[in-house]
């Protein structure tokens, strides 16, 4: 650690900065009560452009994506560049979507998903689903993002002996995390996300440039790259993809692609816009982190050239491939300039991490707390209860990370992604027909949950030598075809689940069973800010008349 004293003081005085910033922002921007999930949960629904910007593109690109998208390339090659292209394609597959969505729940006063489909489908069992859905699909992600930390703490050389001992400092900080986010709730994320994406943009530019100068060039990154891959014993492996996982590559970014904006975490930075241009506008610009995201991978290839070796990981004989950027930026870098860089891999976490925990709260909160357990809590208990339920899937995501390997939170959060690719029907199609029968979508997301448990389950990971649920490439040979070629399990899973709720939707309607209606109207897809059509939430009165607040604008 005495080697890394520099970064270590630049890395906790920009932590303690942000983590002051999380405190303050309960008085940025603030309402005239924060005991409202309106409030709390979505910032009031009314941040702009720069500010959703800056929201959305911090809880995409995450602390994770700094240092795993950069190993996968070290690692495998090509093959780990699938978070480009699928962060490209999904901006205009979902561009029109999340406009109505945006619409439809501003129009009802929608916090998550779940509510849209309680209200669409009149089925309260079907948006349970779709709330316990979204909440095991986050909890993994949230945990990841700890990967990250815990990476920078490594290569600082930050460790103890046990396990309490050598995570201690990610408990401290997810501790100051919980804090301000219990107390600002997403006004914390929002204004934090300004300096985590500032001091990123700044270090991706500055590596991108200085790193292949001092490493010889391009040319020299890209040979010491190949010369790497045709030494492994993995055919797969290059910097070119090969015939034997170009479907895998093809399937997995066309079903990340579909997943990405079915987090609930995602749909929390939408709606919290505080009109359509907003999110229009945001679709349009989104990409420009993608370009950051491609600059981001080479990373990979940079570290090959440079010689980095990463340091082992938990298991005897294993290596944490999650070290290499940290390891590039310590050795290439002087150590003021790697203090930044850690310190914005760090900050990234925070970021995402609020704003899942938000959203996976939100869902407890509206679809299972309000409609199973108290029916008539008002907007008050509904925000205490959010605000609480917040810190217990944090402390859950620390305890991953703690007593859990990284390996198989890394292989959760994949599991995660065919997971949440189960709500596509309901949701984001949802948004346009009313035609599938709400028992159809119950056994089309029976059947795709089922076949891809099962799928995940039949997965390896020859690297952890475990049997089972060692990631989402499937090969086709277990279905009995002559190949071994892989797919990705989540789009196969959403297939069969679109298929089975179509053909069931077609059964119940023949036999005439009752479908329930629809609470929405045509109009409501296209309500915008000042619509006098728009909810908005009813703002709490004192006894005296001379402390009341001002009716909140109608947003």
């Amino acid at each position: 650690m005495g080697d890394h004293v520099t970064e270590i003081v630049i890395f906790s005085v920009l932590f303690l900065l942000v983590s002051g910033m999380g405190f303050v922002a309960a008085r940025w921007r603030a309402p005239n009560d924060m005991a409202h999930l309106d409030e709390w949960g979505l910032g009031g629904r009314s941040f702009g452009g720069w500010i959703t910007w800056f929201l959305v593109g911090g809880d995409l690109y995450t602390a994770y994506t700094f240092v795993a998208v950069p190993a996968l390339l070290f690692g495998a090659g090509a093959a780990g560049f699938f978070a480009v292209p699928y962060t490209i394609i999904i901006y205009p597959l979902v561009f029109l979507v999340l406009v109505r969505l945006w619409s439809v729940s501003h129009r009802h006063g929608f916090v998550t998903p779940a509510d849209f489909v309680r209200s669409r489908f009149q089925s309260p069992t079907l948006a349970l689903l779709i709330a316990i859905t979204g909440i095991v699909a986050t909890m993994p992600y949230i945990a990841l993002q700890l990967v990250g930390i815990e990476a920078v703490l490594k290569t600082m050389g930050v460790t103890g002996d046990s396990a309490i001992a050598r995570h201690l400092p990610i408990i401290i900080a997810f501790a100051i995390l919980a804090a301000y986010t219990y107390q600002s709730g997403l006004r914390a994320p929002a204004l934090i996300a300004f300096v985590k994406d500032t001091l990123i943009y700044i270090v991706i530019l500055v590596a991108i440039i200085y790193l292949p100068y001092k490493l010889g060039g391009w040319g020299s990154i890209f040979d010491a790259a190949d010369a790497k891959f045709d030494a492994s014993p993995n055919p797969n492996d290059g910097i070119l993809l090969t015939a034997a996982n170009q479907w895998q590559y093809i399937t997995l970014a066309l079903g990340s692609a579909l997943a990405l904006f079915l987090y609930p975490h995602s749909l929390t930075g939408v709606l919290a816009s505080k009109n359509r241009d907003v999110i229009k506008r945001n679709m349009s610009a989104l990409p420009a982190y993608s370009l950051l995201l491609g600059l981001i991978a080479l990373l990979g290839f940079m570290a090959i050239a440079a010689g980095v070796k990463p340091l082992p990981g938990a298991k005897e004989g294993s290596v944490d491939s999650n070290t290499v950027v940290p390891l590039l930026f310590d050795q290439q870098f002087p150590s003021w300039f790697t203090g930044i860089a850690f310190a914005a891999i760090g900050i990234g976490a925070l970021v995402p991490a609020a704003i899942m925990s938000i959203a996976a709260a939100n869902l407890f909160t509206r679809n299972i707390y309000k409609e199973y357990l108290k029916r008539d809590a008002s907007p008050a208990q509904e925000a205490n209860v959010s605000k609480i339920t917040s810190l217990v899937v944090k402390v859950g995501a620390v305890a991953c990370i703690v007593f859990l390997d990284p390996q198989f939170s890394i292989d959760l959060q994949l599991i995660g992604g065919v997971i949440i690719l189960q709500t596509l029907p309901a949701v984001a199609l949802g948004i346009y027909t009313r035609w599938f029968h709400r028992g159809g979508l119950i056994a089309g997301w029976v059947a795709g949950m089922g076949l891809g448990t099962w799928m995940l389950y039949q997965v390896p990971n020859a690297a952890t030598g475990r049997a089972h649920f060692g990631g989402s490439a499937f090969s086709l040979d277990k279905f009995g075809f002559d190949t071994k070629t892989t797919v990705y399990v989540g789009l196969v899973a959403v297939a069969v689940n679109l298929a089975v709720a179509a053909l069931a939707t077609l059964a119940l309607r023949a036999g005439k069973v009752p479908d329930g209606g629809d609470d929405t109207v045509q109009d409501d897809y296209f309500a915008d800010e000042g619509d006098p059509r728009v909810s908005v939430p009813a703002q709490p009165t004192s006894t005296d008349p001379d402390l009341d607040p001002a009716p909140s604008p109608k947003v």
